[in-house]
């Protein structure tokens, strides 16, 4: 097996965090756009692909805010990614003027549109990661972490 470098935006207005909203088996849940980071591609190279592909939107790519391993073999309720050990890495972004979030054309299978999400509902929302969440209300906090580790 090996590891896999994935890209993520962090995109809030207006109190309200930029989501895709995917549904599975387990039903409807939402994460920031993003995905995995190709061969020769600088990881905010990544983030405006991505943001492209999976909410039709151009960003501007700001500072890195989190990095997170998802290390599927410690987290038993995703049988299917198990096999999975990817290394999240989080950007502030900002949307580029005339940017109208939508579902984009190379949205991810699961995906099933693109929302903004009050960030005191991501709980209520199954946002993941889940442990994020506290983080999203200050990114300025000092004592805020970078590294979150493993988490789901």
């Amino acid at each position: 097996m090996r590891i896999r470098n994935s890209v993520k935006a962090i995109i809030i207005q207006d109190g309200k965090l930029l989501c895709n909203k995917n549904e599975d088996k387990r039903g409807v849940f939402h994460c920031v756009p993003g995905g995995g980071q190709e061969y020769q591609e600088s990881l905010e190279e990544a983030v405006v692909r991505e943001c492209w592909e999976e909410a039709s939107v151009q960003v501007e790519v700001g500072e890195l805010l989190f990095v997170r391993d998802y290390i599927g073999l410690n987290h038993p309720g995703q049988a299917r990614l198990r096999h999975i050990h990817q290394v999240e890495f989080f950007f502030r972004c900002h949307l580029a003027p005339g940017s109208v979030p939508k579902m984009g054309t190379g949205a991810d299978r699961y995906q099933i549109g693109v929302s903004w999400v009050p960030l005191e509902e991501l709980a209520q929302a199954q946002f993941y990661p889940l442990d994020m969440i506290q983080w999203l209300f200050d990114l300025d906090h000092p004592e805020r972490p970078v590294y979150l580790g493993d988490m789901d």
